[in-house]
């Protein structure tokens, strides 16, 4: 039997707050990534054909590279939040939980940095 009142088992063990702005970025980018991805889907359905040159001038027209700049940098936020939590709730080493969050932090910057590159070079190009 302890002599500690709960508030004193709870102190030190992180503020009840400290995962609401994680919890509210997740919602944020799923409400971002509905109309992205429906807007994307409909317009490459609409295009003629998935030829090289069609696809090439569909991405430079218009907001059509600032809404998939738009779409890549909300899907890749939106998966990095949710990888992490997965991460955080599974691995329990604290040397493998941190290497874990790096390597996934690393992977998702460069998958968003090489689409962005990838988009803005075949759309400018």
């Amino acid at each position: 039997m302890s002599l500690r009142s709960p508030l004193g088992k709870a102190l030190g063990k992180g503020s009840a707050k400290d995962g609401f702005s994680h919890w509210w970025a997740q919602r944020v980018t799923a409400i971002a990534l509905v109309p992205l991805t429906l807007w994307f889907v409909f317009s490459v359905l609409s295009l003629p054909d998935h030829g090289y040159s069609t696809v090439r001038s569909w991405l430079g027209a218009g907001l059509t590279p600032i809404l998939l700049l738009l779409l890549v940098g909300a899907l890749s936020y939106h998966s990095a939040l949710g990888v992490q939590v997965v991460i955080e709730d599974y691995i329990h080493s604290k040397p493998a939980k941190v290497a874990a969050l790096l390597g996934s932090s690393f992977a998702h910057f460069f998958v968003a940095a090489a689409c962005a590159f990838a988009l803005l070079k075949v759309a400018f190009a």
